[in-house]
């Protein structure tokens, strides 16, 4: 009999703590947390389901963390002195990292596939997710966002699930360096990109996650992965451009808000047609890695594909918030520049001026990749085409502040693209329905902060003819 332990995760509504706990909870644990967005009175609804779901929620002010008896799952970046972890070694608690609790549940499963890379992470967990939902094979999941096709008004943050079977799908984070910690025995790597780390520590996160598999699946449209494939000789791998892939897609076929396109597997001749909900070229990728993925557990071709036709998509991944007077808010995560440039690419393939607000995600990230933000933006937004930015998403704490919004406004200014630096989301908001037109694309974009899903359908509420 597995013992049941308390765990009280400090943080519990992260994208990557809430659907760890819910796995916990879904296994007989006892689940109890606090979050500062909670102290804050931020996403209230998030907390309410929580709570629905049994889970008792504390002020981060160390209230809830009173026996030795409890395990205190926190990021690693979390300092002793949060008031949570100060009492975790007042009162002798045990502590984990979130990502040495999650690479023990996927370590210890029979049958674990990994989910890495810099982009796509998320939309391909979720497509997995639904293939082996949809041929029986109950699996446990974890992702780092709410993938639609399970949300229920019993599961409104539906980014985890849990199985019954033998399989555990993950995503596997390289930016904080835990996915070393994974054991995978399938590995699937979709492309490396500047993002966290440089690109000598990413290849190296990579690889050793990659050796680590008895089975690799591999992108070979991608500069790095395409490179690894001469270590992995026997890598199922795919490709929109690469005859030679395992998994290869043809008569690709773009729409405002889904593509169609069909699937070739070179080993046994099989093709399949299909049509996804989800825009854009990029995922038509995701869904050959999703594919390649499933077969590993038995799913055929047809199988595969018959369930990505009613793949509904992933919350903040191109997620049409909805239309007024002719125009379009879309809600987006992109936040690094491999995802910006993929969901600018998908929507500048039709006509419609595009209006951005993007939130940086942090100081760091911008101060870090100014460069390539600026040539993403500058490459992928037409001379129309508006970027506005408040400064970056920031929550408290010790971070140098001395690059920001306006430095990468200038620089995307010099290189001929019009974007604009404003005092805060407020005033991109009002400056936002100033601008907006009849025709107009407004994409919502940014990580770390779950109120910019708020303030796009607030926005669109906002854009309603007056009675």
């Amino acid at each position: 009999m597995i013992r049941k332990n308390r765990y009280f995760f400090c943080g519990i509504g992260g994208s990557g703590m809430l659907p760890l706990a819910l796995i916990l909870l879904g296994h007989g644990h006892t689940i109890e947390g606090s979050d500062r967005s909670l102290d804050q009175g931020r996403t209230p609804a998030k907390f309410d389901y929580l709570r629905s779901k049994g889970i008792r929620l504390f002020p981060q002010d160390g209230s809830g963390v009173t026996s030795p008896e409890q395990i205190v799952v926190a990021s690693a970046a979390v300092e002793d002195t949060v008031p949570d972890i100060a009492a975790a070694l007042r009162v002798g608690a045990k502590r984990m990292s979130r990502a040495d609790m999650l690479s023990a549940l996927f370590n210890a499963a029979p049958f674990a596939i990994g989910v890495a890379g810099t982009s796509g992470k998320s939309t391909v967990t979720g497509m997995i997710a639904w293939i082996l939902h949809h041929a029986g094979k109950s699996p446990t999941v974890m992702n780092g966002a709410v993938m639609k096709n399970f949300r229920t008004p019993e599961a409104l943050f539906s980014s985890s699930l849990v199985g019954n079977g033998d399989i555990f799908v993950s995503e596997v984070d390289e930016s904080d360096g835990s996915i070393a910690a994974y054991n995978p025995r399938v590995a699937v790597l979709m492309n490396i990109a500047l993002d966290h780390k440089t690109m000598d520590e990413l290849r190296a996160l990579f690889t050793g996650f990659a050796k680590r598999a008895l089975d690799v699946v591999l992108n070979l449209d991608n500069d790095e992965t395409r490179r690894l494939a001469a270590e992995f000789p026997k890598a199922i791998t795919y490709s929109l451009d690469n005859p030679a892939a395992g998994l290869t897609a043809s008569e690709i076929m773009p729409a405002p808000t889904s593509i169609s396109f069909t699937v070739h597997e070179r080993s046994s001749g099989a093709s399949a047609a299909m049509r996804l909900a989800t825009p854009g070229r990029h995922n038509v990728s995701n869904a050959l890695a999703a594919i390649a993925a499933a077969m590993t557990c038995g799913v055929t071709l047809a199988q595969a594909a018959a369930a990505l036709g009613e793949f509904a998509g992933i919350a903040r991944r191109f997620d049409i918030v909805g239309t007024e007077g002719g125009i379009t808010v879309i809600d987006d995560f992109g936040h690094n520049p491999d995802k910006i440039a993929a969901t600018l690419r998908t929507v500048n393939q039709f006509p419609g001026r595009v209006l951005v607000m993007f939130q940086p995600h942090g100081f760091g990230p911008i101060k870090k990749m100014r460069r390539e933000f600026a040539g993403c933006f500058a490459e992928n937004l037409d001379a129309e085409d508006i970027l506005l930015m408040p400064e970056p998403a920031y929550f408290g704490g010790t971070v140098d502040r001395s690059v920001g919004s306006q430095d990468l406004a200038a620089d995307i200014c010099a290189l001929g693209r019009r974007a604009e630096a404003l005092a805060d989301r407020l005033a991109c908001g009002a400056r936002l329905l100033e601008l907006a037109k009849p025709g107009d694309r407004i994409l919502i974009m940014g990580a770390r902060d779950d109120t910019l899903t708020t303030f796009a359908q607030e926005l669109l509420a906002a854009l309603k003819p007056k009675a």
